[in-house]
């Protein structure tokens, strides 16, 4: 059986793009995705969380996919690598994460708790970045990766969606992983 989570939030999406995020009930997503008002509230403390995050887990994969990396093997490979599981299931769900951007742009507090998730989601990568340097203070190094990655997450997003038929996306996150590691070198006049 489905989790009731993610039949929420894919609800609550589809939803708030047709009506508008602030016409959309906790009963109008428990009744599209199949649960009850109360097991709505077992996985969310407020409506507006089914709209902010599409994957509550995602996060933890990653952490967990950057701690359990074979030692050795460059910070920014390891979190190219775990980001790029998560992003291989993104790709699979374009159509829900395209009207997730478009509800979080139409409703500005949405946004503004989007942009929040995001930074926690950010911090806590950057303490398992930490741990696994062995940074028990958290120091710059972890901080500045987990905010690189983020930032290329999104300028890959970005880019994508202005040229899909040039490139399957995660070809074009792992090219902005490889300019990355190579420095940031100017591309050539």
């Amino acid at each position: 059986m489905a989790r009731p989570a993610p039949g929420c939030v894919r609800a609550a999406v589809r939803l708030a793009a047709e009506h508008g995020a602030e016409k959309v009930t906790v009963e109008a997503i428990s009744a599209a995705a199949g649960v009850s008002v109360r097991t709505f509230f077992n996985y969310f403390d407020t409506r507006d969380d089914a709209f902010v995050v599409i994957d509550a887990d995602s996060g933890a994969r990653m952490r967990r996919a950057v701690l359990e990396a074979p030692p050795g093997l460059p910070p920014l490979e390891v979190l190219r690598a775990a980001i790029a599981a998560e992003l291989a299931e993104a790709e699979q769900q374009h159509e829900l994460w395209r009207l997730h951007a478009e509800v979080l742009h139409a409703s500005p507090h949405l946004l503004a708790r989007g942009v929040g998730a995001h930074m926690a989601a950010e911090a806590e990568l950057a303490e398992a970045i930490a741990e696994r340097l062995g940074d028990a203070g958290g120091g710059l190094y972890p901080r500045l990766l987990a905010a690189v990655a983020g930032t290329a997450v999104r300028t890959s997003m970005d880019h994508w969606s202005a040229h899909q038929d040039e490139a399957a996306f995660l070809d074009v996150f792992h090219e902005v992983f490889s300019l990355l590691a190579a420095g940031l070198p100017a591309p050539p006049a």
